[in-house]
């Protein structure tokens, strides 16, 4: 079918014709993006304007009416699954025949199965209603004549700006709420996993909203790339309703690959980089234009007292010098007027400093300058230029705004060209809230509350930023990063001792954490490990700084102050080593009193003994007063040490819906004047919280262990009709199971690290597959890191001694095969 064929189809009023064409222009392929979209906007305002024409019973239509497209699809911008935005807008003389028209447009519209937004007003009505309601006012921006009478479009129009233009100063406020509201409801659709391209923050509705912005002539946003992200946004919402077939902008994780491929992208994560990179360019013109707002609003609101107690005059901006080259000026960081960018290579370095440490944004007509004018640094970077990087990476919260205004115009690239590789990168793992670059910002900006406890605070924070810039290379990030910031190191101008250092920094700078709450810090072995690893007393205490900021800045699940404690105490025993104070063979940590209390009853009575307690976190002395941190509650057990205590303890548990979030088992020696002999009780400090509801109180636990251990409790039976009776919704599919064996772990025990999606009754099944494995848990370490399970057990033979390689191999391989069965 010709083109002019398919528009005659499309311009019948009968829905089929219409249906075709759109189906035909849809799937033909030829045309994507916004060839494709002003074609599907015109292919329905052709049918659009047939219905009108049939509905009034004659070509020019009913005088005083005419139809009007508002919204998306004023502007022109259908995608496959948009709505119809449209307005039938009258003079008021003839209502009936009004009624009647707009009747023959909608049904049609209904009869195709199209969404739907419809209203019918008069020009009076539509004012009214725009002043009452902002969405309305908005739409009302974007309307274009589809058929009927021309001029009464046009009044609409002219009114509508005018309005808009007159109460500017009343009703930007009003929108700016807005959009607030909407980004703490939607989140910053640049860091999100599953994102809404419309209405998260960065996305489709904050792009028209810079566009009212800019119709107020109160202030206009940054246009450099804007057009352009506002396309890639909208290509992908395209691609994501025709793989779909839904009118949906949330970009959901089971359908990215999908997506992906219908724009002819190579995988899921260059889409998802691709949607960030331009939520980053809206996001930014956001903030440009909302703080030109609100200085235009300032200064509207001083200027008539001004004027009043001076006697009138222009006003001349005051200037305020802060570095070389470098002024504030009316509430942001320009540059000064005999700056030479050109002739000055330091001098964006020095006004991000300047910036940063003032808490003031950088002009963004100043940053454009910098990244047009301005010379490269020399190899290796001065002194200056250094020192204003460690400055800008020290000043906190404030080093955000200012850094991602650099990245805004492509310095901070052009600075340190890795970062190209981690900027917009997405981390594929819920306990990660951040791409990886604004996550290495973040780390900075904790690591900058930090630097008074170490000796190198420029190390710190160098580190900080540098630790997971591996993340863009194939393999190990860590093993990556270490080349990678021993190399970004040398050019900055460190020398090559602390270049050393901060590729130790990168390299182990998982190692505290993952030991501290995955190892037996009793074990000589493990502290010997970190020790030599770490090798001196000043790279333990800028590890220790990074590790606990590199957490914060992961998110919620990574750090808390139990975790602290851990990696405080392994900091503790690595430091007493390096410094030749540590014996070969630590005694064990002493049991409390409670756990002692606890281990002899239990061996006098022969049965288990538990204490269920709230516990909180203790809200550290250098942070700010507040309300403990919540830690669940803490169940501790004792059992005299026999077989198959762990699957029962974890099979009570989970039949009791208590979520596991640590756990730690030990045994426990008895004096001799309790037990008279070679008596051991099995410890258990766990920390749970309920899934639903209230805690199950503490006899109902034992006695339902005490059937557990003696095997009438039938634990795997009572999961199992749970999940039959309550079928777990589909969701996310979880990265396999994963099971290995730490080689050279500990000198006393084999340790079997389990890496798994968390559950009912994981810890469960992980203690039936090692008692039929015949091995013997001399103590574990688990934890739950988000919807992951991050697990260590330390097991021995009967005989109490490490496994054989091959027995330890074979157990970790039985144990993986376990739980990937479903």
């Amino acid at each position: 079918m010709t083109g002019t064929e398919e528009r005659t189809s499309a311009e019948s009023p009968e829905p089929g014709g219409y249906a075709a064409a759109r189906l035909r222009l849809l799937t033909e392929g030829a045309r994507t993006g916004p060839p494709r979209r002003a074609a599907l906007a015109e292919l329905t305002d052709d049918w659009l304007a047939g219905l009108f024409a049939a509905g009034a019973g004659r070509p020019q239509g009913i005088s005083g009416v005419s139809l009007v497209a508002v919204g998306g699809y004023g502007r022109g911008e259908l995608s496959p699954r948009s709505d119809l935005d449209l307005l039938l807008l009258h003079d008021g003389s003839d209502p009936t025949a009004v009624t009647a028209l707009a009747d023959r447009l909608w049904y049609p519209v209904w009869d195709l199965g199209l969404d739907l937004d419809h209203s019918v007003r008069t020009l009076a009505e539509a004012r009214r209603t725009a002043g009452e309601d902002l969405k309305v006012q908005l739409g009302l921006l974007d309307a274009r004549h589809l058929a009927g009478d021309l001029g009464l479009t046009a009044g609409l129009r002219t009114a509508v700006l005018a309005d808009w233009r007159n109460q500017a100063p009343k009703r930007l406020p009003e929108l700016k709420e807005l959009c607030d509201e909407r980004a703490e409801r939607q989140g910053e659709l640049r860091f999100l996993l599953e994102p809404d391209l419309k209405e998260a923050r960065g996305g489709l509705r904050d792009a028209t909203a810079l566009r009212a912005v800019a119709a107020s002539w109160l202030a206009d946003a940054p246009r450099e790339g804007l057009a352009e992200a506002r396309r890639t946004l909208l290509d992908v919402r395209d691609a994501l309703h025709l793989s779909t077939g839904r009118a949906t902008d949330r970009l959901a994780l089971q359908e990215q690959d999908q997506v992906a491929a219908e724009l002819g992208l190579l995988d899921a994560d260059v889409l998802l980089r691709q949607v960030y990179e331009a939520a980053g360019v809206i996001s930014y013109a956001a903030d440009v234009t909302w703080r030109e707002v609100g200085r235009v609003l300032r200064s509207r609101a001083v200027r008539p007292r001004l004027r009043a107690m001076l006697g009138g005059g222009k006003q001349v901006a005051e200037r305020s010098p802060l570095a070389e080259g470098v002024v504030e000026q009316d509430g942001e960081v320009v540059l000064a007027r005999a700056a030479r960018p050109e002739r000055d290579p330091v001098l964006a370095l020095r006004a991000a400093a300047a910036a940063a440490q003032a808490g003031l944004p950088l002009s963004p007509y100043a940053v454009r300058r910098l990244a047009a004018a301005a010379r490269p640094l020399p190899t290796p970077w001065p002194a200056e230029a250094r020192e204003d990087l460690v400055t800008l990476l020290g000043s906190g919260r404030p080093t955000v705004e200012v850094w991602e205004a650099l990245e805004a115009e492509g310095l901070i690239s052009r600075l340190l060209p890795d970062w190209e590789r981690v900027r917009c990168r997405p981390q594929r793992n819920a306990v990660h809230i951040w791409t990886v670059d604004r996550h290495l910002i973040e780390t900075a900006v904790r690591a900058a509350a930090l630097t008074r406890h170490v000796h190198r605070p420029d190390l710190l924070l160098v580190g900080a930023l540098l630790h997971d810039i591996g993340k863009g290379w194939p393999g190990d990030h860590s093993v990556a990063g270490e080349i990678i910031a021993k190399d970004v190191a040398g050019r900055i101008g460190f020398d090559a001792e602390d270049a050393a250092v901060l590729a130790t920094l990168v390299r182990h700078h998982l190692l505290l954490i993952d030991t501290a709450t995955r190892r037996d810090l009793d074990d000589p072995a493990t502290v010997r490990s970190v020790a030599d690893a770490v090798g001196t007393q000043g790279t333990l205490e800028l590890l220790h700084a990074l590790t606990e900021a590199d957490a914060l800045a992961t998110g919620p699940a990574a750090w808390s102050s139990w975790r602290g404690s851990l990696v405080a105490d392994l900091v503790r025993r690595v430091g007493a080593l390096l410094a030749g104070d540590l014996p070969d063979e630590p005694a064990p940590t002493a049991p409390t009193a409670e756990q002692e209390r606890l281990a002899i009853e239990a061996f006098r009575t022969g049965g288990p003994v538990l204490a269920l307690r709230a516990r909180s976190e203790p809200v550290p002395a250098e942070e700010t007063p507040g309300a403990p941190e919540p830690l669940g509650v803490e169940l501790l057990i004792a059992v005299p040490d026999q077989s198959a205590v762990l699957p029962a303890v974890a099979g009570v548990l989970a039949v009791h819906r208590l979520t596991v979030r640590t756990a730690e088992l030990r045994t426990l020696r008895l004096p001799q004047d309790v037990n008279d002999g070679d008596g051991s009780v099995l410890l258990l400090d766990w920390r749970v919280a309920a899934e639903y509801g209230s805690l199950p109180e503490a006899a109902r636990l034992r006695a339902d262990l005490v059937r557990a251990l003696d095997g009438s409790l039938d634990i795997q039976g009572r999961l199992a009709e749970r999940d039959a009776a309550y079928p777990r919704r589909r969701g996310l599919l979880a990265p396999p199971p994963r099971v290995t064996v730490a080689p050279a772990a500990s000198h006393h025990a084999t340790v079997i690290e389990v890496r798994a999606q968390d559950g009912p009754g994981l810890l469960h099944r992980i203690g039936m597959a090692l008692e039929k494995a015949g091995v013997r848990v001399r103590s574990m370490h688990v934890s739950t890191l988000g919807a992951n399970a991050v697990d260590a057990f330390y097991v021995t033979t009967g005989a109490g001694e490490p496994l054989p390689e091959q027995d330890a191999g074979s157990v970790a391989r039985v144990l993986e095969e376990t739980l990937r069965a479903p």
